[in-house]
């Protein structure tokens, strides 16, 4: 179950600086999800749920308010005008009722920003699909939540059957009140005096450990410094001439492929299913250049790492945003797939590895602080400067079912965030379907990209087949596992 949450929280300083820099409209953090199901979800028994899970998540039921000459993040304040109607909507769609009809609604949705007076939410139910089926375009902002508690909201509106026998009792409503100028002062002040004295604690307890064990201490501050260096090279133009163009429009594309797939792939090369998503990834993405005379060696991608830790009953949180942004240089052009394998495997395990990931939340603290002209345009230079996104997500492993609909696909687009392509793997029962957000401007030929790299996936998934597998390791391949680079089989 979703963690209930307070009424009167802040954002982060993380969650700040994603809604403070779309003073810049290319930077909107907004996450597309569209769920498909195999007949139009009871209306009534719908709205029930969706109230239901407002009541639970207090989140979906508050605004965020904000002091432009406080230092303070944004408070999440409850709505006192909430209007379920407004964040629940009904369409019904023309033409022959695809799986592109819908895709094509959705875009213009995901293009639109928020109302900022209200919660950041809306979900749109699209009837008249072909064969009774419907979908649901749910529109979450970023600051609510990132990908895997975007799934753990999710599952506050889904059943394990298609006709539960037992219904949970209504929580109650929500309960606050908006806090006057006088009240939101003196709530910023304590919320700084508490931030600074987390600050001094923090630095006694690092002074602490350097005083116990000083040259480790001192091994570690230079293993960090150098990390942070390293990540915070500057990069502003994408490796890609490609992919340089820039607009407000974004464009939907999907590529389905059986888990088990992944799964034997992942087995049979060692690795872990997100190795074998970002090799497919890499080797569609050079196919692409080559096919525009544009071969590269290498992009500059952007991955998040997710930082949750289950709760005490096992269940992932939907606590706001949770993860650590990466950026690194990932290889295209290595021939032969299962040494391409190994080496993104060793690359991205080097990644989660870094120090400097230590570092993210207190920069963020820092720069949550900065003039907002000077936030957006630091953004928006760095984000610039990645190729592409891509992140994994996993999703229910089991058929779910919403107001009496049993959902057969479910699909995440993540935000471009200043770039010109985001891939977001999802995977849903037996079945890994795989959103790419673009930018028309810079990818006129999305269909040619999406073929691309189901060709590359493809081309990954084929070392899980018995006569791949049963093949003899490349000699590099043979040195990585020597070396210890690749561990055991992970999801």
């Amino acid at each position: 179950m979703a963690e209930e949450r307070s009424t009167d929280d802040r954002m982060s300083d993380v969650d700040k600086i994603l809604w403070v820099i779309e003073a810049n409209p290319q930077l909107r953090s907004t996450i597309t999800a569209v769920l498909f199901f195999d007949q139009a979800p009871d209306r009534a028994s719908l709205s029930t749920r969706v109230e239901r899970a407002t009541r639970r998540v207090p989140r979906l039921r508050q605004r965020v308010v904000s002091n432009p000459y406080s230092l303070a993040p944004p408070r999440w304040e409850l709505d006192p005008t909430f209007n379920l109607s407004y964040h629940l909507r009904w369409s019904h769609l023309g033409g022959i009722g695809t799986r592109a009809d819908v895709l094509s609604l959705a875009e213009p949705i995901a293009m639109q920003s928020f109302d900022k007076a209200r919660p950041l939410w809306e979900f749109t139910v699209v009837e008249g699909l072909a064969d009774r089926a419907s979908a649901m375009i749910a529109k979450v902002h970023h600051t609510i939540t990132d990908g895997v508690g975007g799934i753990a909201l999710m599952l506050e509106l889904l059943d394990l059957e298609r006709e539960p026998a037992t219904t949970a009792a209504m929580p109650t409503t929500p309960v606050g009140r908006v806090l006057n100028q006088k009240e939101r002062f003196r709530d910023a002040l304590a919320h700084e005096l508490q931030r600074r004295r987390d600050t001094t604690k923090l630095a006694a307890e690092g002074l602490a450990d350097l005083a116990r064990d000083p040259i480790e201490g001192v091994r570690r501050s230079i293993d960090t410094a150098v990390s942070a260096l390293r990540m915070a090279q500057p990069s502003t133009r994408p490796m890609s001439p490609l992919l340089e163009s820039r607009s407000l429009s974004v464009r939907f594309h999907t590529i389905d492929r059986p888990l088990a797939a992944f799964r034997a792939a992942a087995k049979s090369t060692h690795a872990s299913i997100n190795d074998i998503y970002v090799t497919g990834l890499c080797r569609g993405l050079l196919r692409w250049h080559t096919q525009h005379d544009m071969p590269l060696s290498a992009l500059r991608m952007g991955m998040p790492i997710s930082a949750r830790r289950d709760g005490k009953d096992g269940a992932t949180t939907t606590s706001a945003n949770q993860f650590l942004p990466t950026r690194f240089e990932v290889p295209l052009a290595i021939d032969d797939v299962r040494e391409h394998v190994g080496a993104v495997h060793a690359l991205i395990e080097t990644e989660r590895r870094q120090p400097a990931l230590e570092l993210v939340e207190p920069l963020a603290a820092v720069l949550s602080r900065l003039p907002r002209f000077a936030l957006t345009n630091l953004f928006a230079t760095v984000l610039r400067g990645q190729d592409f996104l891509a992140s994994n997500v996993p999703g229910a492993p089991i058929p779910v079912f919403l107001a009496g609909a049993r959902m057969t696909a479910m699909i995440a687009f993540g935000p471009l965030s200043g770039t010109a392509l985001n891939v977001t793997l999802l995977s849903y029962n037996d079945t890994v379907h795989i959103g790419i957000n673009h930018d028309p401007d810079a990818i006129s030929d999305g269909d040619a990209l999406t073929r691309c790299l189901a060709v590359g996936i493809d081309e990954v998934l084929a070392l899980g087949t018995p006569a791949k597998a049963a093949k003899t390791p490349t000699k590099g391949a043979k040195a990585k596992k020597a070396a210890g680079a690749v561990p055991k089989t992970r999801r």
